[in-house]
């Protein structure tokens, strides 16, 4: 399964960003999805999950009312939109497939990831 991040990019602070992750496999409609982000020195957080329904979502308290994970199974695509980013969202945004969790390991496949950078 493979796993393509697109939509990063430059924003300023207060702007707004979709995310998309497209899976080249139609059966990842049948399984969680996920995004991480990983800042420079820093180690790989969690953003937000979404179930195989998407009628469960999960957020990291810090994006949480910001942020929004949906998925269009018909397309294979998971978006996160990113509204009113700040600096510290800075980072490079990872898509993950095949999981349920707030831990990387608890996702099978990884995308490779997608940059996006705030500036105030």
């Amino acid at each position: 399964v493979q796993l393509v991040e697109s939509g990063g990019g430059l924003v300023q602070a207060g702007g707004s960003v979709r995310l998309s992750c497209a899976a080249s496999d139609r059966t990842e409609g049948t399984f969680g999805m996920g995004w991480f982000r990983q800042a420079p020195g820093k180690e790989r957080e969690f953003v937000a999950a979404i179930s195989w329904s998407g009628d469960s979502t999960n957020y990291t308290p810090s994006v949480k009312g910001r942020f929004i994970i949906s998925r269009d199974d018909g397309k294979n695509t998971v978006y996160l939109q990113m509204n009113s980013l700040k600096p510290e969202d800075t980072a490079t945004y990872y898509c993950a497939g095949r999981g349920w969790g707030t831990n990387p390991w608890e996702f099978d496949y990884w995308g490779q990831g997608t940059p996006v950078t705030v500036s105030s």
